[in-house]
């Protein structure tokens, strides 16, 4: 019962860590320099709201995974 307990906080830890540190003058910056590279501004809006989306699908299994096993 301990062991489910340990996973759930764990879970819920890396679920709340994975954008904590990031600004919003980051994000903005960010669609600044991929404007800046000649795409539309939604061009360049929709490159960082899937680069996010990947970087939450994908880092929850790389940073989680270690504590699960």
């Amino acid at each position: 019962m301990m062991r489910t307990n340990q996973i759930r906080v764990l879970d819920r830890e890396c679920d709340q860590d994975l954008f904590e540190s990031v600004t919003e003058e980051e994000i903005i910056y960010l669609w600044r320099s991929i404007k800046g590279r000649g795409l539309s501004e939604d061009d360049a809006w929709q490159a960082v709201v899937t680069g996010i989306a990947l970087d939450m699908a994908f880092a929850k299994t790389k940073s989680c995974n270690k504590f699960e096993h």
